[in-house]
């Protein structure tokens, strides 16, 4: 995919990176954590080599990719302390723009046109650069205002030559070190190749604002801009333009004049029924996505990385977030442990008994203490050090819900988050239930129920005929019968014959005792008959057991 060089340089940027923190005091803080040594009183407050501000500018130095794997590590809290999730969650990848020149380019590139003849206006400078793409503002010949997402020249190739840089490296280390196999460092960046490869494709990003907006269509304070198909591309995005600010300059002054309460609840329910309703959810609402409008709405504006959960996924997470809401620890850990995957290693009791704990502790949180997310990210440092492995969407609704806190604590501190969550998983749960019930949900179950009772007669006659017969028979696959018949015959076969041997002996030993005329060895003769019959028959007997015992010779 790249030339030698090239190649060499990504290789000496990681392994100078990696040698940095991999010797540092915070990575052996973490490994302590992974392998359950337990975190000291002391480390709360503990200066580590590096502060998250240093990792953060480390990251942002290695490039794209890196930021990306910073922006992904904020939701692995095995991983790193609370202070370096919360640095990398803010990260942002705020680069220089690209020139226009270039920009105009691409553009006329993937349109297959002037750009003068796509937009009547077009601003040449950006108003946000990142480092996948730089988002402009235009003007359609329509009149109608519009955000043009473009995405910077070569940053595929880079992406993807810096991926086959971590794959290689990450294979390696998974294979010869335990500590990344505790990490699981392979599943992080699966995660991240499949983030990135999607981020990189606005086709797919036009098709996810499509589908969440048709999902919340019916929240009227929720915004989420529409893609225009014919002037958007792979490389190219152009949506509707939502004028706004970011929802963290909000001012004082404009949250004491104005009561966000029903804003905020809408916001929540939205959440939850992407959640545990659509199992299609915004998985990176933080406040960089998120812009507050002139007119009090909230506009989801950057769908690049979205979650998806099964259907069995979803009701596990819909019992999971009621048992976290009633502060129910032991419900909670029940149905973590249903969800989890379990090694010999694993500590489900110590598990369940500390959930119990953190869930009780966190017992009447509002939501200016940032608990519902920070609970999450809490269970999942837990699971690790129990060598209980949680799902990856685990992972991803912490990270979710931890964005989610920060919003509601900003336009409502005193928002009784868990309280919302009753409610509207419980109206959520309840509207589904309805939808299942049309007529064309139930067309698979009227299909199968046909099968079945049209073959009930012919089945039932079937067993009736060899019960009357004395035919019927059941056939147990867990116990191989003839073998246990034939291993307590072989069993007792030993055992008589070894009574008879013990017998002849005996026999021999009482004969001795009796003159006699017949002598072997000047021995009585009958006597020595029946020790030399036991004596080859011992022979005999242990010769089978130690040579031709099956199961000494075929062990299974």
């Amino acid at each position: 995919m790249s030339n030698t060089p090239d190649k060499i340089k990504r290789y000496y940027k990681f392994i100078h990176f990696m040698l940095k923190y991999w010797n540092s005091d915070l990575f052996r803080q973490t490994t302590s954590a992974a392998i359950d040594e337990g975190l000291a009183e002391e480390d709360d407050e503990h200066h580590f080599d590096q502060t998250p501000e240093e990792l953060v500018e480390d990251l942002k130095a290695m490039g794209p990719t890196y930021i990306k794997l910073g922006q992904l590590l904020s939701t692995r809290p095995d991983l790193l302390p609370d202070e370096y999730l919360k640095a990398l969650a803010n990260l942002q990848d705020n680069v220089s723009p690209v020139p226009f020149e270039e920009v105009k380019n691409i553009i006329e590139e993937e349109l297959g046109t002037k750009i003068s003849k796509a937009f009547n206006l077009f601003d040449e400078k950006p108003i946000a650069s990142a480092s996948i793409g730089q988002v402009h503002h235009a003007e359609l010949h329509s009149g109608k205002p519009v955000a043009v997402k473009v995405q910077r020249p070569g940053i595929r190739k880079q992406f993807m030559q810096d991926l086959e840089t971590l794959d290689e490296m990450t294979q390696l280390a998974v294979k010869h070190l335990e500590k990344a196999k505790t990490y699981a460092i392979d599943e992080v960046f699966a995660e991240l190749r499949r983030i990135l490869i999607n981020e990189l494709d606005y086709f797919k990003e036009a098709q996810n604002l499509k589908t969440l907006k048709q999902n919340l269509q019916r929240y009227e304070h929720l915004i989420i801009p529409a893609p225009v198909d014919d002037y958007s591309s792979s490389r190219v995005l152009t949506m509707e333009f939502v004028s706004g600010k970011k929802i963290t300059s909000l001012s004082p002054l404009r949250q004491m004049e104005n009561d966000f309460s029903e804003l905020v609840e809408e916001l929540v329910e939205a959440y939850l029924q992407q959640i545990i309703n659509d199992g299609f959810a915004h998985a990176d609402p933080h406040p960089g996505n998120i812009k507050f409008t002139d007119d009090n709405r909230i506009a989801l504006i950057d769908l690049g990385m979205v979650a998806r959960f099964t259907p069995q996924l979803q009701e596990n997470l819909i019992e999971l977030l009621l048992a976290i809401s009633q502060s129910n620890g032991e419900k909670t850990a029940h149905i973590l442990l249903k969800m989890s995957e379990m090694s010999e290693e694993s500590q489900p009791k110590a598990f369940a008994k500390t959930v119990s704990d953190v869930i009780m502790e966190s017992e009447n949180s509002r939501a200016k203490d940032l608990q519902t997310g920070r609970i999450l990210i809490q269970l999942n440092r837990l699971a690790l050090n129990t060598h209980i492995k949680l799902p990856v969407e685990i992972n991803i609704l912490g990270k979710i819900l931890l964005n989610l806190d920060q919003i509601v604590a900003i336009l409502n501190p005193e928002f009784d988050l868990r309280a919302a969550i009753q409610r509207n998983v419980h109206e959520i749960m309840r509207k589904k239930m309805l939808s299942e019930l049309k007529p064309e949900n139930f067309f698979s179950t009227l299909i199968e129920s046909k099968h079945f009772l049209e073959k009930m007669p012919e089945r039932m006659n079937r067993i009736s005929e060899n019960l009357a017969n004395n035919e019927m028979k059941i056939k147990i696959d867990a116990i191989d019968e003839k073998r246990v018949t034939d291993g307590f015959q072989k069993v007792a076969n030993r055992i008589t014959l070894g009574l008879i041997i013990a017998a002849m002996i005996i026999g021999a030993s009482m004969l001795m005792q009796i003159p006699s005329d017949f002598t072997i060895f000047g021995y009585p003769g009958l006597a020595m008959l029946f020790f030399i019959l036991a004596a080859v028959g011992a022979i005999v007997l242990s010769y089978v057991i130690v040579f031709r015992d099956e199961n000494l010779n075929n062990k299974n």
